[in-house]
């Protein structure tokens, strides 16, 4: 027979390990309000656009499934190869000449004679949190295809004739890539600088003690003490590089042409004006292949650099 202090504590248990429930529940709950938007604003719009991928819709009408036709209309078409190459292209160009130039700001503002720095910091981070469309415009500008353009007037001075940037080759790269260069070298140079207040002077002074020069010093303790923050950025730049938009629609004025068209143009192109969201899904996919096959080559490098520093050691 079951006494009553023993009913009394059974009772206590199953109140407790309720109390435990509702806590796991209130836990559950506030963590709750990001999954769900998740769900609503990320999940579902991929899933969809994965499945969408496979049928002819105009975004109204009725959807007819199409099976792989939509790659095939894709990938038969140039202008598609076309931004492909462009989107690469103008990658390279703003994003290559940028990191460079960051690490070596971020070098500068280290540096213990330099005065002023939180100014500098300032004004190199500036470009960041400005408008990207005010920089497009901006940039508009300066690469105007007339003559009295800020560019086009330098270029003068020499004797060259005036570029139509807007329909040249390499004129509309050049000018797309300055946009990027120019928005992002500050981000970068802020992210490089926390790498190297990071570093210990201790190290510096030891290598000072024993007689190495500031290249040395550069050679051998910053730049592999640097390393997770250059793979940081050459990630980072290498997907935002492949995600370019505003910049050419911009800078074309909402008529993409051929010279600087990248993937996410092409893809806002066949959806939000020639209405084949079909095709733009099927881009969507393909542009989400290329970026996992870069940023697994990106790991790649990446552990292959470390084992090469680790067998080193």
């Amino acid at each position: 027979m079951v006494s009553n202090s023993e009913k009394y504590t059974e009772k206590k248990a199953r109140r407790s390990l309720s109390e435990e429930k509702r806590h796991s529940i209130a836990g559950y709950l506030f963590v709750s309000p990001f999954f769900i938007l998740f769900a609503i604003f990320g999940l579902f719009p991929m899933l969809f656009s994965f499945y969408l991928a496979f049928f002819k819709w105009n975004g109204l009408g009725e959807m007819t499934y199409n099976g792989i036709n939509n790659f095939t209309i894709i990938f038969n078409d140039p202008i598609f190869w076309k931004s492909i190459y462009n989107t690469v292209i103008i990658g390279l160009l703003g994003t290559v000449p940028q990191l460079i130039v960051a690490f070596l700001l971020a070098y500068a503002l280290n540096s213990q004679v330099l005065r002023f720095k939180n100014t500098f910091r300032v004004a190199i981070f500036m470009p960041y949190v400005t408008s990207i469309v005010a920089v497009a415009i901006l940039f508009s500008i300066i690469f105007n295809n007339q003559s009295f353009g800020l560019v086009n007037s330098f270029l003068g001075i020499f004797g060259v004739e005036p570029i139509v940037f807007t329909q040249s080759e390499w004129g509309a790269k050049i000018a797309i890539a300055a946009m990027i260069f120019w928005r992002w070298v500050g981000y970068n140079t802020i992210i490089y600088l926390a790498g190297m207040q990071s570093i210990s002077n201790d190290l510096y002074e030891a290598a000072k003690i024993d007689g190495a020069t500031l290249t040395q010093q550069l050679r051998y303790i910053t730049l592999p003490m640097l390393k997770p923050f250059v793979l940081f950025t050459v990630f980072m730049g290498t997907i935002g590089s492949l995600q370019i938009f505003t910049e050419p629609l911009i800078f074309f004025g909402g008529n993409l042409r051929e010279e600087g068209i990248t993937v996410v143009a092409y893809l806002y192109r066949d959806a939000f004006e020639n209405n084949f969201f079909g095709t733009a899904s099927a881009v969507a996919i393909v542009l989400f292949v290329i970026i996992m096959v870069f940023s697994v080559i990106n790991l790649l490098v990446t552990n292959r650099l470390g084992r090469g520093k680790a067998r080193k050691a």
